[in-house]
C-alpha cells in the first residue's frame, strides 16, 4: 500500500515513484472533477443538429456543463478579437458555416486543429464522404467539419401567388420588376441561402471565372444591381426572411433544402409551399464547422476537443438528421437515414421531396469560395448592393 504520508514530508526514491503512481491515475479523475463550464456560441444555426449530442457528452462526463448562446457572423469575430486583446475569453467553441469561418480566418482567431491536434481525430479526413471531404479543405486546417448540407440555390413560393416560378436569372428580373417588393433574399454574409445564390449565379450567368467575385463576376454584379430595384430590403437572418414569406409578405424568396425543409415542418411556412430549381443549376454546397478560439487554456481546449470528436462519432451524427434543417446533415460515412431518430425520419420522409434526389443526380456540384474570396465577395456585396438598402 501506498505510504501517503510522505505527502506531508521530504521522501526518498521508492516515495517519489509511489507519488508518480498515484498522480497518474488520480490526475486524470482529478481533471474530471473540476468544473468546466464550456461556452458554445451557435452563429449558423447548428445548435438545431448538435445540441443533442452536446448535452450527451455532458451527460457522461460530470463536472463538464455547457451555455449556450447566438451570435451574428458578422458581429461575433470584433468581439472575439476584442476579447483575445483583453486577455479573456467570449467563446470556447463556435459553430457556424463559411461566413464565420471566413471572417475568423481573415482575422486569425481560430486554433489550427490539423495537424496540431491531428491525435484527437484519427481517420478524419478518410471518414468524411466525398463532398463533406471537399469542404473540411476549405478549412485551412482551423476548423472541422461536423455537418453537411445539399445547399441551392433554390427558389421556394408560394404556389397560390406564383402558378409559374422563374426558371432563369433572367425570367427572376421579369418576375421581380412586375412584383415590386414580393422577392428577396436574406443578406449572403448571414445567411447561408443568401451565400448560395450570391455564390450560384455566376454558374447561371455563364460568367468569366465563377471563383473570382472581383474580377470574373461582371455579370453577376451588374444582375444582382438590377435586381435590386425591385427589392425593397434585405432581410439580417434567414428567419426572418421565412417568416415574411410564411405570412404572404414576400411570394418568392432564395432558400435551400434544408431551409425549405424546416419551416415547414415547424409550421412557420405552410407545407404547401413549392421550390424550383434553375435550368442548368450548379448546387453550392454547404457545412458547419466547429471552429476553436486562439488561446484557450490547455486544459480548456483538451476538453474542447474531447467535445468536438464526440459530436464526429457515428452516433452523434445520426442526430443530425434533426428535422432536415441541414439537409442531410451527417458529415462523415456510414451514417443511413436508418440510423437517425425515429422523429426525424418521420419529418423528413414528411417534408423532403423527391426532387432533391433528381436534382442532386443531374446537376453539377462546387464548393463554395474559399474563405479569403467569400470575404471580398461580401464586401462587394455590402458595399454596392446591400448599403442602398438599409
Amino acid at each position: 500500500m501506498t505510504n501517503f504520508k510522505c505527502l506531508l514530508r521530504p521522501c526518498g526514491p521508492l516515495c517519489r515513484r509511489a507519488l508518480l503512481a498515484v498522480a497518474l491515475v488520480a490526475g486524470p479523475l482529478l481533471a474530471h472533477a473540476q468544473r468546466v463550464n464550456l461556452r458554445v456560441v451557435d452563429v449558423g444555426g447548428a445548435l438545431n443538429l448538435l445540441q443533442k449530442g452536446i448535452e450527451s457528452y455532458v451527460a457522461t462526463h460530470p463536472g463538464v456543463t455547457v451555455t449556450f448562446s447566438n451570435a451574428l457572423a458578422p458581429e461575433l469575430p470584433a468581439r472575439l478579437a476584442s476579447a483575445m486583446a483583453e486577455s479573456r475569453a467570449e467563446a470556447d467553441l463556435v459553430l457556424g458555416g463559411n461566413d464565420i469561418l471566413a471572417a475568423g480566418l481573415e482575422m486569425g482567431l481560430w486554433t489550427r486543429i490539423l495537424p496540431d491536434h491531428a491525435a484527437k481525430f484519427p481517420g478524419l479526413l478518410d471518414n468524411y464522404f466525398k463532398e463533406a471531404r471537399k469542404m473540411q479543405d476549405l478549412a485551412n486546417s482551423q476548423a472541422v467539419a461536423v455537418v453537411y448540407m445539399l445547399g441551392g440555390p433554390l427558389l421556394e413560393f408560394n404556389p397560390d401567388a406564383v402558378k409559374t416560378p422563374p426558371a432563369t436569372p433572367e425570367e427572376l428580373l421579369a418576375w421581380c420588376r412586375a412584383h415590386p417588393g414580393r422577392f428577396s433574399y436574406a443578406r449572403p454574409a448571414n445567411s447561408g441561402p443568401g451565400r448560395s445564390f450570391l455564390m450560384g449565379l455566376p454558374y447561371l450567368l455563364g460568367d468569366s471565372d465563377p471563383k473570382d467575385p472581383v474580377n470574373g463576376w461582371s455579370r453577376t454584379w451588374a444582375f444582382l444591381k438590377a435586381l435590386n430595384t425591385c427589392i425593397d430590403g434585405y432581410p439580417a437572418r434567414t428567419g426572418t426572411l421565412m417568416k415574411e414569406l410564411g405570412e404572404k409578405h414576400r411570394d418568392i424568396i432564395v432558400t435551400t433544402t434544408g431551409w425549405d425543409i424546416y419551416p415547414r415542418a415547424t409550421g412557420v411556412v405552410p407545407r404547401s409551399y413549392k421550390v424550383s430549381a434553375f435550368k442548368n443549376m450548379t448546387w453550392v454546397n454547404d457545412a458547419q464547422y466547429m471552429m476553436v478560439p486562439r488561446n484557450l487554456p490547455p486544459a480548456r481546449l483538451a476538453v474542447v476537443l474531447d467535445l468536438m470528436a464526440h459530436l464526429l462519432k457515428r452516433e452523434q451524427q445520426a442526430l443530425t438528421y434533426d428535422s432536415g434543417y441541414f439537409y442531410p446533415g451527417p458529415a462523415v460515412k456510414n451514417v443511413p437515414f436508418s440510423l437517425a431518430p425515429q422523429a426525424s425520419q418521420d419529418v423528413i420522409r414528411q417534408f423532403g421531396r423527391v426532387e432533391y434526389v433528381l436534382w442532386g443526380l443531374n446537376s453539377q456540384h462546387v464548393q463554395p469560395l474559399s474563405p479569403q474570396l467569400l470575404v471580398k465577395a461580401f464586401r462587394i456585396w455590402e458595399e454596392e448592393i446591400g448599403a442602398t438598402r438599409k
